[in-house]
């Protein structure tokens, strides 16, 4: 790819593999205020809003029709009669939570324990098949052919995303990458600086809006290093400093912003990612982890060094 071109498989177009509702709930934050309401009550209930006429959809969502309108042509449909029957598609194909209790994903006061374990293993399990439904195999090929290659790997993230990042950095380095995550920002910032071509850096940030991640990441590729951003949000301000922009379909409810769904879900790309870095060299992969598989066994219960 000619370096500086954003590629986005979630923003590339909404007839994503992964369906219209996990394309309108990443588009949501970059929609007008207006366009947002209309966004919400389609994501909620993609079959009621497919039964509403423009008129009733603009009345419950308090806006009005031109604005109905406005929110097709923001997530790529022509028209509201083409969105539609996109929603009754993606209705028919949606899966129900096994618990009739689960509903919209979030925890109402009083739940008892059996409906919050329900409610939270339904939209965990959704997060992470979204997720996977949505992400583009070219794509990420070109991220870990990139990967494969480079001579240093950073990885920077804060908060839930910093254990994703952490997480990352550790089974790379098991296979012998070089790769860093550094949680504090001034190291990580020196870090970036010293980054060049050939290098590769990866910022993951949910909202993509953490500015720690984001300044970081930009002064990873002012240096000539191929960025990476890994984010729910496509159009958020993250991707305006990636080469390469991979998506998560999580979507945050009570209890759980930032922390929950959407690490599970960055943890599925990011593992995807490590599988495919590691097939590119069985052989070497194999070795790396039979070594330091061994180099640890002591320190299990049961567990004894080998002999040379």
């Amino acid at each position: 790819m000619v370096k500086g071109s954003k590629i986005s498989a979630q923003d590339a177009t909404s007839d994503a593999t992964g369906g219209l509702i996990v394309h309108i709930s990443g588009l949501l934050p970059s929609l007008s205020p207006a366009e947002q309401r209309v966004a919400r009550l389609v994501v909620a209930d993609p079959a009621q809003a497919a039964r509403r006429t423009i008129t009733d959809l603009a009345t419950a969502a308090e806006t009005s029709e031109a604005t109905v309108i406005r929110f097709c042509r923001s997530v790529g449909m022509p028209g509201y009669p083409q969105l539609r029957i996109r929603l009754a598609a993606e209705a028919a194909r949606r899966v129900e939570p096994p618990d009739a209790r689960v509903v919209g994903g979030d925890i109402p006061p009083g739940a008892d324990l059996a409906q919050i374990i329900a409610t939270i293993a339904f939209n965990d399990a959704r997060a992470v098949e979204e997720t996977a439904e949505q992400l583009d195999p070219a794509l990420c090929e070109q991220v870990v052919d990139a990967l494969a290659a480079a001579a240093r790997i950073d990885i920077y993230g804060a908060g839930a995303s910093g254990v994703v990042a952490a997480d990352f950095q550790q089974k790379l380095h098991r296979v012998g990458r070089t790769a860093f995550y550094f949680p504090d920002v001034h190291t990580a910032l020196t870090s970036a600086a010293l980054l060049g071509s050939g290098d590769v850096a990866l910022g993951i940030s949910h909202t993509g809006t953490t500015s720690d991640v984001i300044e970081v990441l930009a002064q990873a590729r002012e240096r000539g290093a191929l960025t990476v951003a890994l984010t729910n949000f496509p159009r958020s301000p993250i991707a305006e400093v990636a080469d390469f922009v991979l998506t998560t379909a999580a979507r945050e409810t009570t209890y759980r912003s930032g922390a929950m769904a959407s690490r599970l879900a960055q943890l599925t790309v990011v593992d995807c990612l490590f599988v495919g870095v590691a097939a590119h060299n069985r052989a070497r992969t194999r070795r790396a982890l039979e070594v330091t598989a061994e180099a640890v066994r002591a320190h299990r219960v049961g567990g004894a060094r080998r002999k040379a």
